[in-house]
């Protein structure tokens, strides 16, 4: 059964078992979505109303940019847990002669390899988000204003969560072409994101 078609009880339970999947990954990943998902909720509350008419055109985008990044979101809570059972997948591997040694050594690191993937997407696509946030700022229903800044929050929360996610798989990464090529991207992506989602939410909290 996909994560993503169990009920919510359902999921926080498995999420607090003692099952290593799903973990912080499918988490972060379910958490950028709720941001997508606010923010695109609130370009709904803004688009057909007079009052806004003027900024008709950026609602129907976000409401379009805004639920695909959604829907990609909420794929990526599965495709992370796999990417994980994957790595789990590896520890079963035959590990008697040298060649079946070579073999599960590199199955681990194409393992690795996956579970940065995942996360990295969930970085790209929260940042995304939080940058319709931004454009929503100012020029959306004032009654749905608080929601804006939860948004901010949670994909703040997505982005420092994956980014956890990409550090723990790096480290046991030997090619250093890759992890290079993640962690520079990441901490691009957090140096634009975070004071990005802190400004959201302050601007907020002042309007409030």
């Amino acid at each position: 059964m996909k994560l993503t078609d169990m009920t919510i009880p359902a999921f926080t339970a498995l999420l607090g078992s003692d099952a290593p999947a799903p973990g912080g990954g499918s988490a972060a990943a379910l958490a950028g979505s709720l941001g997508a998902a606010l923010t695109t909720m609130v370009a709904s509350l803004t688009a057909g109303k007079e009052k806004y008419q003027a900024h008709e055109a950026l609602m129907q985008e976000i409401i379009t940019e805004g639920g695909r990044l959604r829907l990609q979101l909420v794929d990526v809570i599965d495709r992370d847990t796999e990417a994980f059972n994957g790595v789990t997948a590896v520890f079963a591997m035959p590990k008697d002669t040298d060649e079946e040694k070579a073999a599960r050594k590199a199955a681990m690191q194409a393992a690795l390899k996956a579970c940065t993937l995942t996360p990295y997407e969930m970085m790209e696509c929260s940042l995304a988000a939080l940058e319709l946030t931004e454009r929503a700022l100012g020029r959306s229903n004032t009654n749905a204003a608080s929601d804006l800044g939860v948004a901010a929050l949670t994909l703040k929360a997505a982005i420092q969560g994956a980014w956890l996610n990409i550090l723990i798989n790096i480290g046991g990464i030997r090619d250093e072409d890759f992890v290079t090529q993640y962690r520079v991207g990441g901490e691009a992506i957090l140096a634009k994101a975070l004071p990005l989602a802190d400004k959201i939410y302050e601007t907020v909290l002042g309007e409030l």
